[in-house]
């Protein structure tokens, strides 16, 4: 299973301890800063792009979405 973790801290030990156990248990990880992620919202076809590269096939998304970032975080969601 693909999973995103939303955090804008990848040193954060929750992050960090997400990230781990996951990957212990066999799923693709990866971490997104959220307030670096593009929307782009097309008609049937609504994409992510993080550093340029768009976001494909995830199964699941675990927020970690602080208070001053959680409009834009929850439209990531």
């Amino acid at each position: 299973m693909k999973i995103a973790v939303l955090s804008r801290n990848k040193n954060l030990y929750s992050t960090r301890r997400l990230m781990e156990a996951g990957e212990q248990r066999g799923h693709e990880m990866i971490l997104l800063d959220h307030m670096k992620c593009v929307l782009v919202i097309e008609q049937g076809r609504p994409h992510i792009y993080f550093n340029g590269k768009e976001i494909v096939g995830v199964n699941a998304v675990i927020p970690r979405i602080g208070a001053s970032a959680t409009f834009y975080g929850s439209a990531v969601v």
